[in-house]
C-alpha cells in the first residue's frame, strides 16, 4: 500500500492509500525489467486483469508484472469507504440500500469527491512508477480507460518509459461523436456488422413481432433483448453465435440464447472472482459524467430517441442522464496530446464495441506526431484483446518488445476457424 496525496498540488494535505501488487519475473537471472498493467474503467481495479496473467506472462516472460489499483477501486481508498468496504452488505459492490448513504457521502464533502479525477489518478500512477520502479526496462500496458489515464500521465507528470502498449485505445477526447453518450450508436454498428445483412433482417423481424409470450422474454432482464444481445458483443465466442441465436429466436426457440447467457455468466464469474474485482460504480459515474460525456444536458428523451431504431443498445448513455452526484469540471488538459511519446504499440479490434476502431485510428494519427507509434489491427477483434485475442496480443507485444516490426493485421486462431 502506498500513501499518496488526495490532491497532488497539495502534498501536505489529506491523503489516500493506493494498493500496488507485483508479480516477479519467474527467473530472476533472466529478468529484463517490469511492465505496469493499467486497468480500464473508470472503476476497474488492477486485480481485474488477474484472469489474463498467463497471457501477460507469455507476452512479457522476463519482466515483473506490476498492477496498481486506481484511486477509488480495489483495495485503494474508495469514494464511499463505508458502503464500498469488503465487510459492507454486498462487499465492494453497493447494495440497493447503500446508494443513498454513498451519494450523501459524495455531497457531504464535494471537495474530496472532486479529487477523484483522471488527472489526479494519472499523477498517482506517475508517483507510483517513480517510487517503485526497479532496475531494468520499464514498460506500461494500458487498456480502454487505462489508455486515457496513461496518456494523461504523459502530459501532467511524464515518467521515462521504454515502451507503451495501448490495448483498445480510446478515441481522441475532443471527438464528441465517439464520447460515451453515443455508445449505443457504436454498439449498434458493431452488432449489425457482426450479424451480417441476412441475420440482421431476421433479428429486426424478431424485434418487430413484440410477442409478449415469446420464449426468450422470461430469460432476458426487463425483456430488453437489444441490451442483452449488446452485451454478447464483448466476447467473440458469444458474438459469433448471434446469427444462430436470432435464427432460433425467429422460430421461438430460446435455447441458443440461454446457452450463450449461461456462458456469459461463467465469463463474468471468472473476471470478478476476486472479492474486490467488481468495478466501482460511483467512480464510473463520476468520471464518465464529468469528463467523458460531451453532452451535460443529455436527457432521457434524447437517449430513447437515439436508441429507437437500434438493434443493439448500451446502458451507458442512460447512466449519464442526471447523475446523482456533484460533478467536477473537465481538466484543462482534456483533449490535448502528450508532447512526447515513448515507443508505442496500439493493438485494436475492428469489432470493438467499447472503443471504436475508427476512433482508435484517428487517435493514432494524432499520437504519431508525438513519437513512434505502431498499430496492429485484430480482424473481428473485440475489446480487451489480452483476454479475447490472446494469441494476437502475444504476437504483437513480443515483436514490439524485441524492437521488431509488429504485424499490421492479425486474426485470432479461434476467430479464423469460426469464420471458415
Amino acid at each position: 500500500m502506498a500513501a499518496l496525496p488526495l490532491r497532488h498540488e497539495a502534498p501536505d494535505g489529506a491523503g489516500i492509500d493506493v494498493f500496488v501488487r507485483r508479480v516477479p519475473a519467474p527467473d530472476a537471472a533472466r529478468r529484463r525489467g517490469e511492465v505496469w498493467l493499467v486497468a480500464g474503467g473508470p472503476g476497474e481495479p488492477g486485480v481485474s486483469l488477474h484472469p489474463m496473467l498467463a497471457t501477460f506472462r507469455a507476452a512479457f516472460p522476463d519482466h515483473d508484472l506490476v498492477l496498481p489499483d486506481h484511486r477509488g477501486t480495489g483495495r485503494s481508498t474508495r469514494l464511499c469507504p463505508g458502503q464500498e468496504s469488503l465487510d459492507s452488505a454486498d462487499g465492494v459492490t453497493l447494495a440497493e440500500t447503500e446508494w443513498g448513504p454513498c451519494i450523501g457521502t459524495l455531497y457531504a464533502d464535494p471537495a474530496r469527491t472532486a479529487a477523484f479525477t483522471i488527472t489526479q489518478a494519472a499523477q498517482d500512477l506517475s508517483a507510483l512508477v517513480a517510487r517503485h520502479r526497479r532496475a531494468g526496462e520499464v514498460h506500461l500496458y494500458a487498456v480502454s480507460y487505462g489508455t486515457q489515464l496513461a496518456l494523461r500521465m504523459l502530459q501532467v507528470a511524464p515518467q521515462p518509459l521504454d515502451g507503451l502498449v495501448l490495448d483498445g485505445l480510446v478515441p481522441p477526447e475532443s471527438a464528441e461523436q465517439w464520447d460515451l453518450s453515443h455508445r449505443t450508436a457504436l454498439v449498434d454498428a458493431v452488432g449489425r456488422d457482426a450479424l451480417g445483412s441476412d441475420a440482421t433482417a431476421t433479428y429486426a423481424s424478431v424485434l418487430a413481432k413484440s410477442d409478449p409470450q415469446a420464449a426468450w422474454r422470461a430469460h432476458v432482464p426487463a425483456g430488453d433483448l437489444r441490451l442483452t444481445l449488446g452485451t454478447l458483443l464483448n466476447f467473440p465466442t458469444l458474438r459469433d453465435r448471434l446469427p444462430e441465436i436470432v435464427g432460433a429466436l425467429a422460430q421461438d426457440d430460446a435455447e441458443p440464447l440461454l446457452a450463450a447467457l449461461e456462458e456469459l455468466r461463467t465469463i463474468h464469474a471468472q473476471l470478478t472472482a476476486d472479492p474486490v474485482a467488481s468495478p466501482s460504480l460511483p467512480l464510473v459515474m463520476l468520471i464518465s459524467s464529468s469528463e467523458n460525456n460531451g453532452r451535460r444536458d443529455l436527457d432521457r428523451a434524447t437517449v430513447d430517441a437515439e436508441a429507437r431504431d437500434a438493434l443493439f443498445t448500451s446502458a451507458i448513455p442512460g447512466f449519464l442522464v442526471d447523475p446523482p452526484m456533484p460533478l467536477y469540471p473537465r481538466d484543462p488538459l482534456f483533449g490535448k496530446t502528450p508532447d512526447q511519446l515513448p515507443r508505442t504499440l496500439v493493438i485494436h479490434g475492428t469489432l470493438d464495441p467499447n472503443t471504436p476502431y475508427a476512433g482508435a485510428r484517428a487517435h493514432v494519427a494524432t499520437l504519431s506526431q508525438a513519437g513512434p507509434v505502431q498499430m496492429t489491427t485484430v480482424e473481428r477483434g473485440a475489446h480487451l484483446l489480452a483476454f479475447v485475442a490472446p494469441a494476437c496480443f502475444v504476437e504483437a507485444t513480443t515483436a514490439f518488445l524485441e524492437g521488431e516490426d509488429v504485424p499490421e493485421r492479425c486474426i485470432e486462431p479461434q476467430a479464423a476457424s469460426s469464420s471458415a
